[in-house]
């Protein structure tokens, strides 16, 4: 199919975009994270790459690609050579070759290029994802293809995009980093899923990316771009206890961007808290000085578990689904009166939450 997305007036890339990687010896990794939702039928894909100690030569050196398609299955792929993958240090920009007939060293190709020389692989950019991987033995496999314009990366409209946790994201005294690298976009191709083929225009789009040598103890998330009514709103939400030099943090946040504008809730400009279940219900509310949001995300599905990097390499240490249900009310509270801006709801709402400690029902009071 062809496509014809417009070009944006204007988009500034986040900061973090380019690779973190300094070439240091240091236990590192490195994930990238790209959705794309298609209302008509309900369904998301999301596509995971991930890249760990690229130096080489370690007991978790290697790429991997994980894939969450429809209803929630699952697919993965290993690609063990580190010296096959690349990426940019200054855009987004990044890949990995498996089976391959080049003999040349790793580099951005040609869309038709990669068709024509890559039998295993990714590449992916911020207006790009394309790839190929599959368990040919269960007759398992994804092929993919799509342009994306971006609408929002992490900021107001506009303007120079922000850091998602800050100027201090910046330091490996706070690990892992994590930035939303766009917050909504137009994703317009195809995917082929196991011979069932999806092609889609102006399909919401959404990429984010996390990076550091240290794993928080636990975490959840939220994130939805594809609301009932609402095609100018996206949500992202996450939070988390880590380690900062000795002493352990949880920290939270909620960011919203709404008809050109971002309503950002932070623990530097307002108070945060939430009730997380181990599974099944995301709670969140957040309050500042001119603005308050409430977020509930739920479901009744089981969930898929998903690998993520800790400190004992890719392994199953979170749960997702990508259609829970999400309300969200956004109100004005600066005047003597609060007024509603937003209610909205969606069918279609990422969910997970992660890492260990997940006994009991996490509250934002108990930290």
């Amino acid at each position: 199919m062809s496509c014809h997305l417009e070009n944006s007036s204007f988009f500034t890339q986040t900061p973090h975009s380019g690779y973190h990687w300094d070439g240091s010896y240091r236990r590192f990794f490195e994930g990238w994270y790209y959705r794309v939702t298609l209302p008509d039928i309900g369904q998301n894909f999301a596509f995971m790459y991930s890249i760990e100690d690229p130096q080489g030569s370690q007991p978790h050196s290697g790429g991997a690609v994980q894939i969450l398609g429809p209803n929630d299955e699952y697919l993965y792929r290993t690609f063990p050579r580190v010296a096959d993958f690349w990426a940019n240090r200054d855009v987004l920009a990044l890949g990995h070759w498996g089976k391959t007939d080049l003999q040349s060293v790793p580099i951005y190709l040609n869309p038709r290029d990669f068709w024509q020389h890559i039998q295993s692989g990714y590449q992916a950019t911020s207006h790009l994802n394309q790839g190929i991987i599959g368990d040919y033995s269960q007759n398992n496999y994804c092929r993919w293809q799509y342009e994306i314009q971006p609408i929002y990366a992490w900021g107001n409209k506009n303007c120079i995009q922000q850091s998602t946790a800050g100027w201090m994201s910046s330091l490996p005294v706070f690990e892992p980093g994590w930035q939303i690298l766009m917050a909504h976009g137009k994703a317009c191709g195809w995917i082929d899923w196991c011979g069932q083929i999806y092609e889609f225009t102006d399909a919401p789009a959404y990429s984010e990316k996390n990076w550091g040598g240290a794993f928080p103890q636990k975490w959840f998330w939220l994130n939805c771009n594809c609301f009932a009514g609402n095609l100018d709103l996206a949500l992202t939400a996450a939070g988390g206890r880590r380690g900062v030099l000795w002493w352990m943090e949880s920290v939270a946040m909620i960011g919203l961007h709404y008809k050109g504008k971002f309503y950002e809730f932070v623990p530097w400009n307002a108070q945060v808290d939430w009730i997380i279940h181990p599974w099944g219900s995301w709670q969140m509310r957040a309050r500042n000085y001119k603005y308050e949001i409430e977020l509930l995300g739920t479901t009744d599905l089981v969930g898929t578990p998903l690998r993520a990097p800790n400190n004992d390499g890719l392994v199953f240490c979170c749960r997702d689904t990508l259609t829970g249900k999400l309300d969200l009310e956004l109100r004005d509270i600066s005047a003597s009166q609060p007024k509603t801006l937003l209610n909205a709801h969606s069918d279609l709402c990422g969910l997970e939450v992660g890492g260990g400690l997940w006994d009991n029902i996490w509250r934002s009071q108990e930290n």
